[in-house]
């Protein structure tokens, strides 16, 4: 008997999803666990398997490159031959299930717009639409890609395996002297709907520090040699993920949740860090942060990393975020402010560590100081809470080697 394969929620914020790339086409067994489809959505593109019994694919209701919302038609399975017009019927979707065995499914009109590449003699490009598309993300010139499938067709891995050589692949909008238009990705709208939520529905408030950071980059040169024979490095980033983590068990007020009807003050330290991607910004998490050592969070801290730029942060890595750290000090980025990554309530914005005079002792000195700022929601977070809990960031920070010391 047929059965329906629904377009799933693979993310907590997932409306719709966006099918990348088919594995198997119409005809084909699919086997449990057999990889189906992979999927686009609002944070990454994931890998989807069979969750059903074993069948044949009769129908295809998103064609690759096209979206469709969650709980519509991804696929249906089912014995070879078998008639599905009035399951279709049923679920509103018109067309013949002999038609869509016989032959692959069609773009929906509806499908994600693709610009359509050209070359200098107006000739159309044969390219797959998921090449076009990731050919735009890239800033690669698809006329000059080599294609590999069926008559020079340009597919998803030509795109991936294309070498640019001494060129770059970075979009030049203005050199053609003609706009271009790139639809928005499912990752872009996201981050749209949930910074302009935010940004418009938490009073933010911001507090500034200045810290000293020359106990903490000895102090890091000293840690860095301990844990060399172990191959870990940790980063002034790895530092402050630590720092933050020891700051909310003296100040737990900040480790909150705001809902509509309660403020949720968490037990675990859950940190998310804000990973620049090709598309945007992810956050994968990493959890009970308090309870790990210096040397797990750079371990995992870096393994989370690594996966956020390749794009195979799956949904759970991704989630339950109780604060946040946007680091962009290695950008050369000195001083600036973020928008809080809700429900949680605070956000920390970190800037480069920079070589200044400073007065000590009495005496001008060169110094090394950090700028941090942090981003608080008024309705769960006071200015006197987060003073607090920047002070004790503060100290931390400034003498790392005492406070690592009696914690894990």
């Amino acid at each position: 008997m047929a059965e329906i394969l629904r377009m799933p929620k693979l993310s907590d914020t997932m409306t719709e999803g966006v099918v990348s790339e088919w594995h198997k086409k119409i005809g084909d067994q699919v086997d449990t666990g057999d990889l189906l489809a992979d999927i686009e959505t609002d944070k990454a593109t994931l890998e989807f398997e069979c969750p059903i019994d074993d069948g044949i694919l009769l129908y295809i209701g998103v064609e690759a490159g096209g979206g469709a919302p969650v709980d519509s038609i991804l696929a249906i399975l089912g014995e070879k031959g078998e008639n599905i017009d009035d399951l279709l019927k049923n679920e509103g979707n018109p067309g013949s299930s002999d038609e869509k065995v016989n032959e692959p499914a069609k773009v929906e009109e509806t499908a994600a717009p693709v610009i359509e590449a050209t070359v200098s003699n107006d000739n159309f490009v044969k390219a797959s639409p998921l090449a076009k598309k990731m050919a735009e993300e890239k800033g690669i010139n698809i006329s000059t890609v080599n294609g590999t499938g069926p008559d020079g067709r340009i597919v998803k891995k030509d795109i991936e395996d294309y070498k640019t050589g001494s060129t770059t692949t970075a979009k030049t909008f203005a050199s053609t002297g003609v706009d271009e238009i790139v639809p928005h990705s499912m990752m872009r709208k996201a981050i749209a709907r949930s910074l302009t939520a935010s940004k418009f529905s938490a009073p933010h408030f911001y507090l500034t520090m200045d810290i000293d950071m020359d106990n903490a980059m000895a102090g890091r040169k000293g840690i860095n040699d301990a844990l060399a024979d172990d191959g870990v490095k940790v980063s002034f980033n790895h530092l402050v993920i630590k720092a933050s983590a020891l700051a909310m068990k003296k100040n737990p007020k900040i480790n909150s949740l705001w809902g509509d009807t309660a403020i949720t003050y968490k037990s675990d330290v859950n940190i998310g860090i804000a990973v620049a991607v090709e598309d945007g910004l992810v956050v994968p998490v990493l959890n009970n942060t308090e309870q790990k050592s210096l040397a797990e969070i750079a371990v995992e801290a870096n393994i989370l990393g690594a996966k956020a730029k390749e794009g195979k942060l799956q949904p759970n890595e991704m989630q339950g975020h109780t604060f946040t750290i946007s680091n962009l000090g290695m950008a050369g980025i000195e001083s600036f402010t973020s928008i809080i990554n809700g429900p949680a309530s605070c956000i920390l914005a970190v800037g480069a560590i920079r070589t200044e005079p400073v007065v000590k002792n009495g005496e001008i000195v060169v110094g090394n100081r950090m700028k941090v700022t942090m981003s608080c929601d008024h309705r769960s977070v006071d200015g006197a809470v987060g003073s607090d809990w920047l002070k004790t960031f503060k100290q931390i920070m400034e003498n790392p080697l005492v406070y690592l010391a009696t914690s894990n």
